[in-house]
């Protein structure tokens, strides 16, 4: 059906927005706990939600007599190894930093998917990829007016976590030939909760303070930081982008995730009061005309309905 060929789509816009404001409830969620109880927290209730999905026969994840690796592949470089290296990357970092090398991962994607996946790209296409990063690049470049941490280490595991950014997207889209989008979503999330609750713990037992791994939900106000991040912008979003990812071409579903630094601008204007410069317009401009261009100049053939 003609509608279907706009849902994957629209699924990116979707996702991108759910993960532009979560930004600001990971700044909520820190007041509380450090980086590692949240993601611990947020994959947790992720993969609780889920099995009460499939308690209820809402969703109905099917392993059986299937071969495993490449879905256990892309949960391994996501959300396991990308997360660990980002936030380690992210402590060592200026945030502008981060976002530089995080607006890489639609270009390696590309480049990756070209290369295994014998995905093609027109000309005309690479251009807009290229302009809608450097809308990403010019924002945080701007934001911290050039200055660098000089922190190689830092810059090493955000090398790190771009390479599993972009090995989760060529691994899901293999994936999705022998496995739905939720299936996916749900391995990912299980492999999320075990791994980094795992970290959590193991740490709180070396300080010999295992209270410290249950101190945060101890107080309401961390609760709403942790549902969001859990439920929206793990459960939802990455089952979004996963959908998105099985339905087009790889390439083109990544470069919806360079969408995510506008909405978490916007985020920030409108709930934080934090100004809006010309700056932030003309990098939003040139990511919005990438985004545009490069699914505009797609092929016609490309959307799976």
């Amino acid at each position: 059906m003609k509608e279907t060929r706009f849902l994957p789509y629209l699924a990116g816009i979707v996702y991108s927005t759910i993960f532009g404001f979560s930004f600001l409830f990971t700044k909520l969620g820190l007041v509380y706990m450090s980086e590692m109880q949240l993601i611990a927290f947020r994959f947790l209730v992720a993969a609780i939600v889920l099995e009460l999905l499939k308690a209820l026969k809402i969703i109905n994840p099917k392993f059986k007599g299937k071969n495993m690796k490449y879905i256990l592949i892309t949960a391994m470089f996501q959300p396991v190894l990308y997360f660990f290296f980002e936030v380690r990357g992210v402590n060592l970092s200026l945030s502008s930093e981060a976002g530089l090398m995080m607006s890489l991962v639609p270009v390696l994607t590309a480049v990756g998917a070209s290369i295994f996946l014998k995905e093609k790209l027109k000309i005309v296409q690479v251009f807009f990829i290229i302009l809608s990063v450097g809308g990403v690049v010019f924002i945080n470049l701007m934001k911290e007016d050039l200055v660098t941490s000089g922190n190689l280490l830092g810059i090493f595991y955000l090398s790190l976590a771009v390479i599993s950014g972009t090995m989760y997207g060529l691994f899901s889209k293999k994936s999705s030939g022998k496995f739905k989008p939720i299936e996916i979503t749900y391995i990912m999330m299980w492999f999320g909760a075990i791994a980094f609750n795992s970290i959590v713990i193991i740490e709180s037992l070396f300080k010999g303070d295992i209270k410290n791994y249950f101190r945060p939900l101890q107080n309401i106000d961390a609760l709403l930081p942790i549902l969001y991040l859990g439920v929206l912008s793990s459960v939802l979003a990455f089952f979004l982008l996963n959908f998105s990812i099985s339905r087009i071409p790889v390439s083109q579903s990544a470069i919806f995730t360079n969408l995510v630094t506008i909405f978490a601008i916007l985020a920030g204007v409108f709930i934080l009061d934090e100004p809006f410069g010309w700056k932030d317009l003309i990098g939003s401009a040139m990511i919005l005309a990438g985004v545009f261009g490069t699914l505009y100049f797609r092929e016609k053939k490309d959307v799976n309905a």
